[in-house]
C-alpha cells in the first residue's frame, strides 16, 4: 500500500470510531434526556435499567476516536483542540456527571433526591449532545489556522451554524433514545416511546434538511458535492427508504426496526458530511495528506486499531446479548 492508501485507511478507522460512538452513546444520551423529562418514577427507573449495563462500554469508541486523531493526524489535533477547549471541557464534565447520575441514582436517600439526580442526568445528557454538535458544526464551517497552528479567537464555536448543529444532534439523540425505549420496554411505556419517536423523527429530518441546505452555502465544495444530481438523488432515495422502514417498523413484530432505521439515517447524514469534506480534515484547506503523521506511526496505530476494534465490537455485542430482552416497569419503592 502506498502512503495515500494508508492515509485513507487511517481516516476510515477514525471515522469508524466516531460514527460508532455517535450511534451507541448517542442512543444512551437520548434515553437520559427522556428520563429527565419523565414524571413517573417507575418509568424513569425502567429507562435507567435499560442502559445501565451497556452505557460505559459505548464510550470506548470516544477514546479510540480521540486517541486516533492525536496519533494519526497530529496537525489536525493541534488545530482543533485549542479551537474547541471549552466545548470539550464541558462535554467531559457532563459525561462525568451523567456517569455519577446513572450509577448512584438508586442509592439516593429519598424520592426528592432521586428526582434531583435525574435532573442532573437530563442536564448532562443535553450538554453532552449540544457540545458534540457544536464541535462537529465548528469543524464543518471551518477552523482558522496558519502554519499548522490555530489562529482564531477561540469563540468560533458560538456561531449560529455550530449552535444549530448542537440543537440538531440533541434532537437526533433523543430520537434514538425513544426508539431504543420502544425496543426495550413494554406496555404503556413502549407506546409512549413510539409516539415520541414518531414526533422526533419528523423534527430530526426537518432539521437535517435545513442543515444540508445551510452547509451547501458555507463553501463552494460543499455545494458542488451535496447538490450534485448523483449524490442528491441517492441521498433522497436512501432517506425515503429508511423513513418508510422506520414508520412501518411500528407495525411489525420486530421492535428493533425503528431503532435500526433511525441509526441508518444517522449513518447517511455522517456519510454526506464525509463526502462534503473529503479530502479535507480541517476546512478550509488542511487535507488528510497534509495533516497525517509519519508512515511508521500510521502503520503502528493501524495495527493497534486492528486489534482493539474487533475486541471492542465483540465486547459490545456480547454485552448487548447478555442484557438483551425487555425491561418491565416495576412499582417504585
Amino acid at each position: 500500500m502506498d502512503t495515500d492508501a494508508i492515509t485513507l485507511l487511517c481516516a476510515g478507522a477514525l471515522a469508524f470510531s466516531v460514527i460508532n460512538y455517535v450511534l451507541l452513546d448517542g442512543t444512551d444520551l437520548g434515553v437520559g434526556v427522556l428520563l429527565g423529562l419523565t414524571r413517573r418514577s417507575d418509568y424513569r427507573r425502567a429507562m435507567a435499567v435499560s442502559i445501565l449495563p451497556i452505557w460505559d462500554a459505548n464510550e470506548t469508541w470516544l477514546v479510540l476516536g480521540g486517541g486516533g486523531l492525536l496519533a494519526l493526524f497530529p496537525q489536525a489535533y493541534a488545530i482543533l483542540l485549542p479551537a474547541l477547549y471549552l466545548p470539550f471541557i464541558l462535554m467531559f464534565l457532563a459525561l462525568i456527571l451523567r456517569a455519577m447520575a446513572l450509577e448512584f441514582r438508586d442509592h439516593a436517600a429519598s424520592a426528592r433526591m432521586k428526582r434531583l439526580v435525574d435532573a442532573g442526568l437530563l442536564c448532562a445528557s443535553l450538554l453532552t449532545g449540544m457540545a458534540q454538535g457544536v464541535v462537529l458544526g465548528t469543524l464543518v464551517q471551518g477552523v482558522p489556522h496558519a502554519g499548522g497552528q490555530y489562529s482564531g479567537t477561540g469563540w468560533e464555536w458560538l456561531g449560529p451554524f455550530p449552535l444549530f448543529c448542537g440543537l440538531l444532534l440533541v434532537c437526533g439523540y433523543t430520537w434514538l433514545g425513544a426508539c431504543w425505549l420502544y425496543w426495550r420496554t413494554v406496555d404503556e411505556l413502549q407506546q409512549r416511546s413510539a409516539r415520541q419517536a414518531r414526533v422526533l423523527a419528523w423534527g430530526t429530518v426537518g432539521l437535517l434538511i435545513v442543515l444540508v441546505l445551510w452547509t451547501s452555502t458555507l463553501h463552494a465544495q460543499y455545494a458542488e458535492r451535496l447538490i450534485s444530481p448523483l449524490i442528491g438523488s441517492l441521498a433522497v432515495f436512501a432517506a425515503a427508504a429508511l423513513l418508510t422502514g422506520f414508520f412501518l417498523g411500528f407495525r411489525s413484530r420486530f421492535d428493533c426496526l425503528p431503532l435500526f432505521t433511525a441509526l441508518g439515517v444517522f449513518v447517511l447524514a455522517f456519510g454526506l458530511m464525509l463526502v462534503a469534506l473529503f479530502p479535507l480534515i480541517i476546512p478550509p484547506d488542511l487535507t488528510l495528506q497534509a495533516a497525517t503523521s509519519s508512515r511508521n506511526s500510521q502503520i503502528f496505530v493501524l495495527m493497534g486499531f486492528a486489534l482493539l476494534v474487533p475486541v471492542t465490537l465483540i465486547y459490545n455485542t456480547y454485552g448487548f446479548r447478555v442484557f438483551s430482552g425487555k425491561v418491565r416497569v416495576s412499582p417504585s419503592h
